[in-house]
């Protein structure tokens, strides 16, 4: 077993490497990518959640037989590291073990992962996804509560001001955009505690957003109040005249 692995992929825009902690996730949001990528029933993964099998051992071990040091690492892909309603201490256990190691992490979460900022430093990211606040209303392309099962938006922020205020680097995966119109308004509201913003697409799902205006629209505010951000490779397709 190989925990920590190269990414492929659009996820390789997202980092180097990346580790997947646990078996499932809770949050159920409706855009999931992970049980068709894991060949997985999506009741099952959704309500399966504990930590993947002696994944904290299997961690330490290769963290000594191969080395690994210096590098930033994804927590997580195919899972959240912090499912709602379940224990995230192999997330803790992990995260002490890539430090210990002279590693840092890169975290993207729809839980809440403050009980483990006294282990992060300037040099770890703590992220969260924002795909609007619209997300958790319906509306004919897309059911209501999109991530019913995840912290509210409000939540999150608060964590991610937490965050930044502590000194650690923050960012927002506004990746899928559900709200085009509100991801928009929040980049405009050019809020000091995101450090990095990475936008994407919707994919795998009909959506009546307009892709190439969105990325144009979202690439504009950032250039105009010096916004540290990526498009997604898909995103920038549609906006160089690629299919919507």
């Amino acid at each position: 077993m190989k925990p920590i692995y190269e990414p492929k992929g659009a996820a390789k825009e997202y980092g180097k490497l990346a580790l997947n902690i646990y078996t499932g996730c809770p949050h159920r949001c409706y855009y999931c990518f992970a049980p068709m990528y894991l060949h997985d029933v999506r009741e099952a993964f959704h309500s399966h959640v504990e930590p993947r099998k002696n994944i904290v051992a299997e961690v330490e071990k290769q963290l000594k037989r191969e080395g690994i040091t210096g590098e930033t690492i994804h927590l997580c892909f195919t899972c959240d590291p912090y499912p709602c309603g379940y224990d995230s201490t192999a997330t803790r256990e992990i995260i002490k073990l890539l430090k210990g190691a002279g590693n840092h992490v890169q975290i993207l979460t729809k839980g809440d992962g403050s009980r483990d900022f006294d282990l992060l430093d300037s040099e770890d990211w703590y992220g969260v996804t924002y795909a609007g606040y619209d997300a958790e209303k319906e509306s004919p392309l897309k059911p209501p509560h999109a991530e019913p099962g995840s912290v509210p938006v409000a939540t999150r922020l608060a964590a991610l001001q937490d965050a930044h205020a502590r000194g650690i680097k923050t960012w927002m995966s506004m990746e899928p955009v559900l709200d085009d119109f509100d991801v928009i308004k929040f980049l405009r509201l050019h809020v000091d505690y995101v450090d990095r913003y990475k936008i994407g697409k919707l994919n795998y799902h009909p959506s009546d957003i307009d892709w190439a205006w969105f990325g144009r629209s979202a690439e504009s505010v950032c250039k105009e109040l010096g916004l540290d951000y990526y498009i997604k490779d898909s995103l920038r397709a549609c906006m160089n005249g690629g299919k919507n």
